[in-house]
């Protein structure tokens, strides 16, 4: 597979080429991505985004990186905990030990679709209490749940409670401890939904992805900040030896025969053409550029929500533009937080309210997700609509 070559940097500011964006849609949008023998181009064009981003998540040149385009980031965790599934049962049949007991370590602040996956495919799950605001999940914790029979540990690069980051590199320095003592082999999946396409562009220099031995698998939303419509994910191995060969079908019936992975069939091609497109008009410049003016205004709304005295952040929009807040003192009572985004949601703001995943208190925060399309003007429209909210209490 060629990675190396995708992303141009292009010297023009970016600019938003939706109109073209959506010319290119109506082009495509009748496209199957599974008809690979009408429309042989297709996956040519898959495989150099499953390079492109390969490459963004620093996959090593010794290794054979593998992945494929899925229909959002569940589908993607599901078939990549399937993986390391179907490895540890092979590896513990090979060695004569029993293989019916696996599981999986995660912290309770994961994505609904992991405990999906432990439903759906028998895997029990050891779900590890968060116990810090933040919910992160930490090394200690993961060292005291861990044992030959799993499969994976679950890392995630901004979760959806508070879109802080797991300690990544620390577990992966756990695990590593873990296989040179015990035996073990485990690996680590990263849940990049969130952080994939935010965190090499503003801190190339920190240590989540492929640079990490124990990571073998990484899924990230492209609907996300990919900047493509919503119904496309990506999976990632960073090589061919950890996706087992009994996953992957041989199909002849479409005209010629194809390697399947995944658990949709057909399915629409055209966000895996956007995505491309994407790649191609902007650039890792272009992408750098969007990446810190998002983030720059997410800081800049955070620094008036915090000005006005109500609010106490419990995320940090150093890493990713979300915002999470808790109502400061005497307006902490969860059903304040509650009614505030109700008022908000009539004067047309998308701002959920919702409990952190805590044992030992409850805490109510909002969430404000601030997009590429946000503008100065919307931070001084939602700041002031707040500050009229709240003198009504």
């Amino acid at each position: 597979m060629c990675v190396g070559y995708f992303w141009h940097d292009f010297t023009q500011t970016p600019v938003y080429f939706a109109n073209s964006a959506e010319a290119l849609l109506q082009q495509v949008v009748g496209q199957n991505f599974i008809d690979q023998f009408a429309y042989p181009i297709l996956e040519e064009i898959h495989q150099q985004v499953i390079g492109h981003i390969g490459e963004l998540f620093n996959a090593p040149d010794k290794c054979e990186l593998i992945g494929t385009a899925t229909v959002g980031s569940s589908e993607a965790i599901m078939l990549g905990l399937l993986a390391h599934k179907f490895t540890w049962r092979r590896q513990r049949e090979q060695t004569r030990q029993p293989s019916d007991r696996p599981n999986i370590v995660m912290g309770n602040n994961v994505h609904v679709c992991w405990e999906k996956f432990s439903l759906y495919f028998d895997v029990p799950s050891r779900v590890i209490p968060v116990e810090t605001n933040q919910c992160i999940l930490t090394a200690d914790q993961v060292a005291k749940e861990i044992d030959e029979n799993t499969i994976a540990v679950s890392c995630v690069l901004g979760n959806t409670y508070t879109a802080q980051l797991d300690e990544i590199a620390n577990i992966n320095d756990l695990l590593l401890s873990v296989k040179q003592e015990r035996g073990w082999d485990i690996p680590i999946h990263v849940d990049a939904a969130i952080g994939g396409f935010i965190t090499p562009f503003a801190h190339p220099e920190l240590q989540w992805d492929f640079r990490l031995e124990q990571v073998k698998s990484i899924n990230v939303s492209n609907h996300k900040f990919g900047l493509v419509y919503p119904g496309m994910g990506t999976l990632l191995f960073r090589d061919r030896s950890v996706l087992p060969e009994e996953l992957v079908f041989d199909v002849s019936y479409m005209g010629n025969v194809l390697s399947n992975y995944g658990l949709n069939f057909s399915r629409p091609s055209a966000m895996v053409l956007l995505q491309y497109y994407n790649f191609l008009r902007l650039g890792k410049a272009g992408y750098r550029q969007i990446v810190l003016e998002t983030l720059e205004k997410a800081q800049a709304l955070e620094s008036k929500l915090l000005a006005t005295g109500y609010f106490e952040t419990v995320s940090d929009s150093n890493y990713l533009p979300i915002l999470v807040l808790r109502l400061k003192h005497p307006y902490a009572h969860p059903t304040f937080a509650v009614e505030l985004s109700q008022k908000l949601r009539e004067r047309h703001w998308v701002v959920p309210s919702y409990a952190l995943p805590l044992t030992t208190n409850t805490i109510q925060v909002l969430r404000l997700v601030v997009k590429q399309n946000w503008t100065f003007d919307m931070i001084e429209l939602i700041t002031k609509d707040i500050e009229e909210i709240m003198t009504c209490y």
